[in-house]
């Protein structure tokens, strides 16, 4: 096991719900864990224990006063969990979660015994590297308008926006600006740094990737590569952009819960 790393950024605040088997919950840049996980908490509080950390700068936990790195960010997620009382327990990844959740499992094979990730990327690829640079411009220059119909149009799948009236996409637009997280600029900046691809052969726990096929963010093609670089990781599809908790609530759940109950009855 590497040891879990200190450093002077915050120590993270969490939702814990539920008994049972552990999950620990791993959001996505400008999310949080209710955030991302909503939908689902119900559900898996009924069956396991669920540690859900935010990010500095989310939820609860004070921004980070540096830039975050992924090695101290994947270790406060663990620590999270271990101090919650969980000796083992699954990582549910979501977005740049998914990398910081094979990081832990690089780092803290002990700890670490199923892996799901979501609409995830093993490295920021040209695509999302452009999208991080407008994202944190938008960030910069301070104009919620633009910074929502950007969020909107990057993370809604095609046709889940085309079945939606302009004012519901107005809304939509308008209730992300107002909810980006003061830490976001930190977390963006740190996806655009990601690269996990060394890690992927050295992953040996059950792993089960979720690709989101509308996605424009964290593309199909950047998923199937997380999928084939990990030894027997099994890859499903589900239809929609990059927020299957608004899009597809119920089948990410579906999927989510039909894989972890097969992990816990091995």
């Amino acid at each position: 096991m590497t040891s879990i790393s200190r450093s002077d950024t915050p120590a993270l605040t969490r939702l814990v719900r539920g008994t049972g088997p552990g999950v620990l919950l791993a959001h996505g840049g400008g999310g949080g864990a209710e955030a991302n996980f909503g939908p689902l908490l119900d559900g898996l509080a009924a069956e396991y224990t669920v540690v859900g950390p935010d990010y500095p700068g989310a939820g609860r936990t004070p921004r980070s006063t540096r830039p975050l790195d992924i090695d101290v960010l994947a270790d406060q997620l663990v620590a999270a969990a271990v101090e919650e009382g969980l000796d083992t327990f699954a990582v549910v990844g979501y977005s740049m979660g998914a990398p910081l959740a094979v990081r832990a499992a690089r780092r803290h094979p002990d700890r670490v015994r199923a892996l799901v990730l979501t609409a995830g990327f093993a490295v920021a690829g040209p695509r999302l590297r452009h999208a991080v640079r407008l994202w944190k411009g938008l960030l910069e220059h301070g104009d919620e308008a633009l910074l929502g119909s950007f969020l909107t149009i990057i993370a809604g799948g095609v046709p889940y926006l085309d079945g939606l009236s302009g004012e519901q996409i107005d809304g939509i637009a308008a209730h992300t600006a107002r909810t980006v997280p003061s830490g976001t600029p930190e977390h963006v900046d740190l996806a655009g740094r990601m690269d996990v691809r060394a890690d992927l052969p050295h992953i040996a726990v059950p792993t089960l990737v979720i690709s989101t096929t509308e996605d424009l963010l964290a593309t199909p093609a950047s998923q199937r590569e997380l999928a084939e670089g990990i030894p027997a990781a099994r890859l499903v599809d589900i239809d929609t952009g990059h927020l299957p908790f608004v899009e597809q609530p119920e089948q990410w759940s579906k999927l989510i819960h039909g894989f972890l109950g097969e992990v816990h009855r091995r």
